[in-house]
């Protein structure tokens, strides 16, 4: 299940930045940038470059894995840790 989550997220940070690419989204900010005089701020359009932005959802991603299974694996214990402090509950089926 998480693995399945930090694929899809992987490739749907692809797909937003080539669709977002394609719009010329990125090249119109930096024009924006340029034209009011911040010639500074146009150093941080590197890091929407693609390789960035895949690698940093890839970094995610993991920890992502990582996270969701070590806390399903807290939340299984602790759900039996109070079904056997509780007890649960019994049913039982009779034929009449």
């Amino acid at each position: 299940g998480s693995v399945a989550i930090g694929i899809g997220l992987v490739v749907a940070t692809a797909v937003v930045w080539s669709v977002l690419d394609s719009m010329h989204v990125f090249a119109d900010i930096e024009e924006l940038l340029i034209s009011i005089g911040s010639e500074d701020l146009v150093g941080l359009m590197s890091y929407v470059e693609f390789d960035r932005v895949v690698s940093m959802a890839t970094i995610i991603a993991v920890l992502d894995v990582l996270l969701l299974t070590a806390l399903s694996t807290i939340g299984a214990f602790v759900y039996n840790l109070i079904a056997a402090l509780v007890g649960g509950l019994h049913l039982t089926l009779t034929d009449d």
